[in-house]
């Protein structure tokens, strides 16, 4: 049996998810009658918004087994090509990485309407350094806006060949779909199948069943396994009964065994999905003591760390069931309970970015029906105190006294823009908005560039993304991986609504912009915070300085509307009365700051 392994990789919106399910059409794998688009994108989230968000494998074989024309076949006709289909957005890059170790060649997407993007070449290098075979494929080349000549220019300056090596596809219609898959079988080398050596597998997802325990997705490197074989994990130390093996066809399909060269599954048993870590060897337990581990991939570092508090403090003990449920699917995501002042019990979580943040707020709130609030998302900081300690301060909440503080250091970014030329002056300003020192300017095209900056990750995570897309009108495209960390001016802007500060409203910011940046917060919770009988005062402070104030007037209750007559110094002691239950109200009252506020302070104006 020959196996082809092998990752289709590109751009966000590029058109993945379409191929797949073409190649799951030509190859028989999936009946017609039930064929749907995004087929392997099983989430409903992932379907509503078009994108890929987890890693999905599958097997196919090419020519299809159904085929009746065997002498076309040849010696291929025993076939197995595995697939994995991979996230596009920035977010989900570590899913990407995982795929690419699975595997011995990749398929490049690119579209030939958006040309190559800051994504495809961030995916490029990553599968260059797996030395993998590419296959340069431009996909959409039926639509009008497509430019393929175009296309192939900025694909042979960054991969070098010929022209004639790259494919030309419509995965919509499945027009050259069939020249991917033979490709495939041309170019891509077969995987190595050392079956009598001990087993090592590698584990590049896992997934949590009810019934089977942690379900480990692997590539086998070398040996066999089968149900009930008793194995063990290399780097954890955990140790359990196979329950079952199998392939995917899409869905879990059981095998009697799995063995080198195959990508499967291996039902372990075991309850913690924190014991088949991702990265992970499996071997067997006759065997561990011999064994050293496969190289495998480091742990994701969050980038992004918010507060997840539920709107009803009733409803903490549901969201603690729930972000333990999503962590069996999503092992990215660093989670510590804590408790708020201002929101009561929570958890301080760790994103790989805003959009993966989004997506996790978003499963809550779909899955387990739950109304949250996410605090003002921070990054990590180095703080060196004057004893000579060091702490690691993720949130503003953690930010030492300034008095106590010697030395910060922040993390810093390189970051990769494609843009068409005639947006690099927005993108200039925007960049330079965000403290980003340019380092290399690259032409793709004589209108496409790539620009390359340094920045700290702090003006990065929030809302660039965003911006560089409304900029350029769309084309633009970034991309970004993390650097050392450096020396930082920056310092705590707590936010004090009534004389009360509010930690959940605090943010981390450049001493150098602070001012503005209070200001333009106090004039935003005047908006959105909601008037009261006595007036509020809104300031933003550092230490104890306050650098911006907002008044948020008292609602007016006419408490002389029944007078009829009689003399105005009625009027006046009404009217006094009422000013100083106003004073008593504003030194008492307390003030609920609705949700948002929260939302209102991340936004740039």
């Amino acid at each position: 049996m020959n196996i082809y392994n092998f990752c289709i990789i590109a751009h966000i919106d590029h058109g993945k998810s379409t191929l797949a399910d073409r190649m799951l059409e030509l190859t028989g794998t999936v009946d017609k009658r039930h064929m749907k688009e995004q087929l392997l994108d099983s989430m409903e989230l992932e379907r509503e918004r078009g994108i890929t968000i987890k890693l999905q494998p599958v097997r196919m074989s090419w020519p299809p087994a159904a085929s009746h024309d065997v002498t076309a076949m040849g010696d291929r006709r025993d076939s197995v090509l595995n697939l994995i289909d991979t996230p596009g957005h920035v977010d989900f890059q570590y899913e990407v990485s995982r795929s690419l170790q699975a595997v011995e060649g990749a398929i490049l997407l690119v579209d030939a309407t958006q040309g190559v993007q800051a994504q495809t070449i961030a995916n490029l290098y990553l599968a260059l350094e797996q030395n993998l075979v590419i296959i340069p494929v431009i996909n959409k080349v039926d639509l009008p806006a497509a430019d393929v000549k175009k296309t192939k220019k900025e694909i042979i300056s960054l991969l070098g060949g010929r022209e004639e090596d790259i494919l030309l596809i419509s995965a919509k219609t499945g027009e050259g779909v069939e020249k991917v898959l033979d490709a495939i079988l041309s170019r891509v080398p077969a995987a190595e199948q050392v079956v009598n050596s001990p087993l090592r597998a590698l584990i590049f997802d896992s997934v949590y069943d009810d019934y089977k325990g942690v379900v480990a997705y692997v590539r086998v490197v070398e040996g066999k396994v089968k149900a009930r074989d008793e194995i063990v994990f290399l780097g954890t130390g955990a140790s359990d009964r196979a329950v079952e093996v199998g392939i995917f066809n899409p869905d879990w399909q059981v095998k009697s065994e799995l063995s080198a060269g195959e990508i499967g599954y291996i039902a372990t048993g075991l309850k913690d999905v924190r014991q088949a870590r991702v990265g992970d060897t499996i071997a067997l337990v006759k065997d561990g003591g011999k064994l050293t581990a496969l190289l495998g991939f480091s742990i994701p570092q969050p980038k992004v760390f918010a507060g997840i508090f539920p709107e009803r403090g009733d409803d903490f003990p549901i969201l603690r069931d729930a972000i333990g449920e999503l962590l069996l699917s999503d092992s990215s995501i660093s989670v510590v309970q804590e408790r708020s002042d201002a929101l009561g019990q929570g958890f301080h979580c760790g994103f790989l970015g805003m959009l993966h943040m989004d997506i996790v707020q978003e499963r809550l709130h779909r899955e387990h029906k739950l109304d949250l609030v996410i605090t003002t998302p921070s990054v990590a900081y180095k703080i060196m105190g004057r004893g000579g300690k060091e702490i690691e301060a993720n949130t503003p909440a953690s930010w030492p006294d300034p008095s106590n503080i010697e030395s910060i250091k922040e993390r810093y970014a390189a970051v990769d823009v494609l843009t068409p030329v005639k947006y690099m002056g927005a993108v200039f300003e925007i960049m330079q908005d965000r403290e980003a020192v340019i380092k290399n300017q690259h032409y793709l095209e004589a209108d496409r560039v790539q620009l390359t900056y340094e920045m700290p990750l702090r003006e990065l995570v929030v809302d660039l993304y965003d911006h560089l897309k409304s900029v350029t009108a769309g084309y633009g495209s970034m991309s970004y991986e993390l650097t050392e960390w450096r020396d930082a001016d920056v310092v705590k802007l707590a936010v004090m609504v009534n004389h009360e500060t509010v930690e959940a409203l605090s943010v981390i910011v450049a001493r150098s912009r602070s001012e503005a940046i209070g200001r333009r917060m106090v004039k935003k919770l005047k908006e959105v915070i909601p008037r009261q009988l006595f007036a509020i005062p809104i300031q933003a402070a550092i230490g104890g300085n306050i650098i911006a104030r907002e008044t948020l007037p008292a609602m007016r209750k006419d408490v002389t509307g029944y007078l009829y007559g009689g003399d105005v110094t009625r009027k006046r002691k009404l009217l006094e009365k009422q000013k100083k239950g106003k004073k008593r109200m504003g030194q008492q009252g307390k003030v609920k700051i609705p949700t948002q506020a929260y939302l209102a302070v991340l936004k740039r104006t």
